[in-house]
């Protein structure tokens, strides 16, 4: 999945959700990456799109990103 701008999400980038809400992207299925906590085994039966790891409404999947969401910090 790509955020509104055109940049590919990745695991472990920051992101605003939307206002009040910033996340982490615990796994990407579209990039085949997953967390120790987030595990293929577990979320690749989603086969599309990141799983991100909110601050206000917890483990949210997203196929299409949200109209205001952007990348804040990407994982060094």
């Amino acid at each position: 999945m790509k955020y509104p701008d055109g940049t590919q999400a990745r695991l472990g980038d920051k992101i605003l959700v939307w206002e009040g809400n910033e996340g982490v992207v615990v796994c990407s299925m579209d990039t085949d990456e997953y967390s120790e906590e987030y595990p293929r085994e577990a979320f690749g039966y989603l086969e599309r799109g990141i799983m991100v790891l909110s601050e206000k409404a917890g483990l949210i999947h997203y196929v299409k990103p949200e109209e205001r969401m952007r990348l804040v910090e990407r994982k060094k």
